[in-house]
């Protein structure tokens, strides 16, 4: 894994942080709508990447981006200064839950690449678990934190497994947000649907169903797959 992870217009050093540039976390930045984004908030920034990418293609003035443990907060720090977007983004050294003692502000657009391993299999590395594992960021939890944080037209994005989606909707009903917008995520035509990206807003309507394929095959990629992020990737 490179230590550096370079973008069409901004570069990701990642030596220290638990989980590094991945599909998941290019998909939710490439896919979240920010057509109505005056202000963004990251829950988790590890790297920094869903941040810049949003950065990259909106004008919100406030780009906001939240990271709990001690090294990726100050890697990310370091990407977003080391960006052209520095003077819009900022990070805090925070849980979500001290955050949202801190801060009186809403915000418009909320992301969040959420840990989702269930299982507690501990790895013998806290930074790692804690990038990895449910545990250490339940998504009841996840999804209070954003019914506190959400303005009233604002958009709520993530991507989980595909096995919790339904589970995950349900739970969302409780703090009253609903999908808007599902996209369901397989690597190639013939494998099953392994992650599914979900956008959530305060008010009940019929929910936009899309698909999407990453590969016709291996190192092919699709149509679709293109479109959505090559305004990011070098090889796009």
């Amino acid at each position: 894994m490179k230590d550096t992870f370079c973008f069409k217009k901004f570069k990701i050093d990642q030596n220290r942080c638990a989980m590094k540039i991945g599909t998941d976390g290019v998909l939710l930045g490439a896919w979240t709508d920010i057509s109505n984004a005056e202000s963004i908030l990251d829950i988790g920034t590890g790297t920094g990447v869903i941040a810049l990418m949003l950065a990259q293609k909106s004008c919100a003035e406030v780009i906001d981006a939240i990271e709990i443990d001690s090294d990726a907060y100050e890697q990310s720090v370091e990407n977003f200064e080391s960006s052209p977007w520095g003077n819009r983004l900022y990070c805090y050294h925070a849980g979500l839950d001290e955050f949202i003692e801190e801060v009186e502000d809403l915000y418009d657009v909320i992301v969040c690449n959420p840990p989702f391993y269930t299982e507690n299999v501990a790895s013998g590395d806290l930074q790692r678990d804690q990038a990895r594992q449910n545990e250490f960021l339940p998504f009841n939890e996840l999804l209070d934190g954003v019914s506190k944080l959400i303005s009233e037209n604002g958009i709520f994005s993530t991507i989980i497994p595909f096995k919790e989606r339904d589970g995950f909707i349900q739970l969302a009903a409780y703090y009253k947000l609903f999908p808007s917008r599902c996209m369901h995520v397989k690597g190639n035509p013939s494998a099953e649907v392994k992650r599914v990206l979900l956008e959530f807003t305060r008010q009940e309507k019929e929910c936009e169903m899309l698909n999407l394929t990453i590969e016709k095959e291996r190192h092919v990629y699709t149509v679709d797959y293109i479109n959505l992020t090559k305004d990011f990737y070098l090889k796009m």
